[in-house]
């Protein structure tokens, strides 16, 4: 359904939400009417390069040829049955999944918060069934971000945030360490340590990306205390970073790892992956999920990962993720340009994010602002220089205002 089945025009969609909806989103000032590639179409046909991707979900653009096909003639066929049965894309999904990131098993949810959950379930029980009641505690890193459930705001370090404001008390035995600083993880374990739990580029936290020391340092660590090394890659995952998944430029295997976000190509999907000894900690209702694996998503995952893996485009992440970050370092006000492939942040000088995202929305680019002082743009894995030079043109028209 587009604005025009409905008959009503874009301030009366506005109304509608205002009567209706918890205004949890500062929204842009136009109605999403249809996508196409890497662009958003408006009620009145303006075109927006859409420099967010549905915030890191499509990844292979808008309404990919193959993603579309998938979904429908999966819909056809059959849209939901039980995790009490087989069904073909489940299954057909869990093999190119394991087979081209190198895991065992895994285990769908419905989304990146819950993948995480389930993270941070799995570890817990996997410490107390092997170790004795107290090895439940997890250390993660200050300026994470993990997810908006209970568990997972608690893994997320940004206290006395509006992301944590007044939903304490949480969860116990959540520890917060440094980023990128190992001595701070090494000192915040203790004998009730069973998990470390990072993002290899923090996206939320201002487009960080871990050291490469940081990471192998983080392994030796679990090695040596017995520890699991559970990596959230919701946001990084599947070729955002140049790499199928970010780990595999770290040459690091954690023991869990999380995903979300582009594998889905627009439909719900979230899963976390293991190798087939931890996997053996959920048993028979030890975890479970309605809808995680549903047929028409599992379908949807099959044809946007085979898209990412087949047309190269953690390749094309690195090039144009270098082209772009390059070209980025001469707009005015910059202070940085960081981040991994075509997950790039840029902090400038004043605390003008977000003037600069609403502002680069009304010329037709859509971006985040995930600090005061950082913008971060995580466009469709297959754009092209020409891309990348349009949304420099608006992004410098933007920021000249503010100089």
């Amino acid at each position: 359904m587009n604005l025009h089945d409905t008959g009503k025009n874009k301030e009366e969609i506005k109304e509608l939400y205002n009567t209706y909806f918890y205004e949890t989103f500062k929204r842009f000032d136009f109605v999403a009417n249809q996508g196409e590639g890497s662009y958003i179409i408006d009620e009145d046909g303006k075109e927006y390069l859409d420099f967010m991707a549905g915030i890191a979900v499509n990844s292979t653009g808008h309404c990919n040829k193959n993603v579309v096909e998938a979904i429908v003639n999966q819909a056809k066929t059959m849209i939901h049955a039980s995790n009490y049965c087989y069904t073909v894309p489940q299954v057909m999904l869990a093999e190119l999944i394991c087979k081209n990131i190198g895991m065992e098993k895994i285990y769908f949810q419905n989304s990146g918060a819950e993948a995480n959950e389930a993270m941070i379930k799995l570890a817990r029980k996997y410490g107390k069934d092997n170790f004795g009641p107290n090895r439940y505690k997890i250390v993660t890193a200050y300026n994470s971000f993990h997810g908006r459930t209970l568990a997972t705001l608690a893994a997320t370090g940004q206290p006395d945030t509006a992301i944590q404001h007044n939903y304490d008390p949480f969860i116990p035995g959540i520890v917060y360490a440094e980023y990128n600083n190992l001595e701070s993880f090494r000192d915040a374990c203790d004998e009730d340590t069973i998990a470390v739990m990072v993002e290899p580029v923090q996206g939320e936290g201002g487009v960080i990306p871990a050291t490469y020391d940081f990471l192998k340092g983080l392994r030796e660590l679990c090695d040596e205390k017995g520890m699991l090394l559970l990596f959230d890659e919701v946001q990084t995952g599947w070729g955002r970073t140049g790499d199928l998944m970010a780990y595999m430029g770290y040459d690091v295997k954690p023991d869990c790892v999380s995903m979300a976000k582009a594998m889905g190509g627009g439909m719900p999907i979230g899963a976390m992956c293991t190798s087939a000894k931890l996997a053996l900690t959920f048993g028979p209702g030890a975890h479970g999920s309605t809808y995680a694996g549903n047929p028409v998503c599992c379908a949807a995952s099959y044809a946007q990962i085979t898209e990412i893996i087949d047309n190269h485009l953690s390749d094309n992440s690195k090039i144009m993720g270098e082209y772009l970050s390059n070209k980025l370092l001469s707009l005015p006000l910059v202070k940085e340009v960081r981040g991994k492939g075509l997950m790039i942040g840029v902090e400038f000088t004043k605390d003008i994010s977000g003037d600069v995202k609403y502002n680069c929305a009304e010329e037709g680019l859509l971006i985040t602002a995930v600090r005061p002082a950082v913008i971060r743009l995580v466009p469709p894995l297959n754009i092209t220089e020409k891309d990348c030079d349009k949304a420099y043109d608006i992004l410098y028209s933007v920021i000249s205002k503010f100089v």
